[in-house]
């Protein structure tokens, strides 16, 4: 987390977010944890939703919150605004200050992150 020491649970890192940056992180979060059986953790200092490996992070900056899917180019007909990054199949949506994203919208890319891991395998592994 750009803003400060790395946090050692879910609770602490949003625990230690302030203003809008919390307010979005704990609206995402909830909305993730609702739309599938996820273990969240915190990994490489930000929040991490792992169903048969990584599917979705979280990530609090100082001027944006990232919100990313280790699947996300095949996640792009259902939220465009994901950014494809890299040669994997990672892509992130940016938020900043007034950004909000509707929990109907999280639910559908969450449980199709979910789904994909499931048919696809551990995105992390490098025959996935």
């Amino acid at each position: 987390m750009a803003m400060g020491a790395a946090q050692a649970s879910p609770d602490g890192y949003v625990a230690a977010l302030a203003g809008w940056q919390r307010m979005l992180v704990e609206r995402l979060r909830k909305d993730v944890l609702a739309a599938a059986p996820l273990d969240e953790r915190i990994k490489w200092t930000h929040l991490i939703y792992f169903s048969n490996g990584p599917v979705l992070l979280i990530r609090a900056e100082a001027k944006r919150v990232l919100f990313g899917f280790w699947r996300g180019k095949r996640l792009r007909e259902i939220a465009p605004r994901l950014k494809p990054g890299g040669k994997f199949e990672l892509a992130t949506w940016e938020l900043r200050e007034g950004d909000s994203v509707d929990a109907d919208l999280v639910a559908a890319l969450v449980r199709e992150a979910v789904r994909l891991n499931a048919e696809l395998g551990n995105p992390a592994e490098r025959s996935a």
